[in-house]
């Protein structure tokens, strides 16, 4: 690695430190809205096992999404945001 690459993916490394220990503020953040699980899924008329299905989770996590008592996260959320802008591309992609 060339001198001059190293050096800003260390400074990198030391702001993302100060970040996270508080010193620093980050230069921008973001915010994804929540996803309503159960009327997402009300909206594509599935029920709760071939929702569950399609987004590859036990029926179980899609409960406790719909519950409140969990929240989609990672690939989950990221997907869930996908079928609710592109629902027909997405069930498409996934029959």
């Amino acid at each position: 690695m060339r001198d001059e690459l190293f050096n800003e993916l260390l400074e990198s490394v030391r702001q993302g430190g100060a970040i996270l220990r508080g010193e620093s503020a980050p230069s921008r953040t973001f915010v994804a809205d929540e996803v309503d699980v159960r009327e997402l899924r009300t909206r594509l008329k599935l029920s709760q096992p071939k929702f569950a299905a399609m987004m590859g989770v036990p029926v179980g996590t899609l409960r406790n999404w719909e519950q409140g008592r969990r929240r989609p996260d990672g690939p989950a959320r990221a997907l869930l945001r996908v079928v609710a802008k592109h629902p027909e591309a997405v069930l498409d992609a996934l029959r």
